[in-house]
């Protein structure tokens, strides 16, 4: 029997959670905690505003640990309340990317073994990984900011799918991006960059600019397949301009991380990045972040984790 030393532990759980498959999910966790003996948190506010409101006040109490119920949502969420701190961050998977999770080899589309995975790290230090600072200026309608990113960056065609279904009102689900993505490869152009990777600056046509802490991002496509949690660099992938049929040719390989071998994508690594263009809104971690430009800084070993 393993003995497990009281935690007091806050438990953010996703509001979308609270219906469809993964409603109960949420629940399981707090239960398995609580019969450990930990003294549980939990925080199940109605909407996503008032979930960072709670959590936020919760983490500032300084809790043994902030676990996220969710997807990458959700650990954008907890990445941005704990990192540059002592307090790990837990994640149990029920979102539709779960790309983090993933990189971290956390069980996935299993809550009781996602569980047990965070019980048992519950017990020894946690890992320790990077993280994106994404800073960005003042521009019109925006103001200024600065994010944390866990996992990824997208500034190119999937951020502006992204966009485009973060407009649409209908349908619902799924199918809100499907047509978003019809809607844009209709529209698909190169992009005017500017890009400067520490001391080489870059000025490029492009369709796609994706950053990488993580190798993969939106459910699985690994855009940046070399990419380590914890190597103090990031990743850049860019996908020169194409045409329609070659992009949806070289597209499917994504998933494999084979399109990194067509002499069209383009390769970095930096520890600091800068990306310029017009009319572009970034997404960290499939969370919309701001208008370019942006300025993305590798802080090693900013957040700690539990796997």
């Amino acid at each position: 029997m393993v003995t497990t030393q009281a935690k007091h532990l806050v438990v953010a759980i996703n509001p979308s959670a609270s219906f469809g498959s993964t409603r109960g999910v949420g629940p399981r966790v707090m239960d398995a905690l609580r019969k450990l003996g930990h003294t549980v948190t939990a925080l199940t506010e109605p909407d996503a505003k008032s979930l960072l409101a709670a959590a936020r006040a919760a983490v500032a109490t300084r809790p043994d640990a902030l676990i996220v119920v969710g997807g990458d949502g959700m650990v954008n969420l907890g990445a941005n309340l704990v990192a540059g701190s002592e307090v790990p961050l837990g994640i149990i998977p029920s979102g539709t990317g779960n790309d983090m999770s993933r990189g971290l080899g956390i069980p996935l589309d299993d809550p009781e073994r996602a569980i047990e995975t965070l019980v048992a790290a519950l017990q020894k230090p946690a890992r320790v990984i990077d993280a994106m600072r994404v800073s960005w200026p003042a521009t019109e309608g925006e103001p200024a900011g600065e994010r944390w990113s866990a996992g990824s960056m997208s500034a190119g065609f999937d951020a502006i799918v992204n966009e485009r279904a973060n407009s649409m009102r209908h349908p619902k689900g799924p199918s809100r991006y499907i047509l978003a993505l019809l809607v844009e490869l209709v529209r698909l152009a190169p992009i005017s960059y500017r890009l400067a990777f520490d001391d080489e600056v870059l000025e490029i046509e492009a369709l796609m600019v994706s950053v990488g802490n993580n190798s993969s991002l939106g459910g699985g496509m690994k855009i940046t397949p070399d990419a380590k949690f914890d190597d103090g660099l990031l990743d850049v992938m860019i996908v020169t301009p194409l045409s329609r049929l070659a992009f949806l040719r070289i597209f499917p390989r994504v998933f494999a991380g084979t399109h990194v071998t067509d002499p069209r994508v383009i390769l970095r690594q930096a520890k600091r990045i800068r990306i310029e263009a017009k009319g572009i809104v970034a997404y960290g971690d499939g969370e919309r972040f701001a208008p370019l430009p942006l300025d993305l800084e590798v802080v090693p070993g900013a957040l700690k984790v539990l796997v």
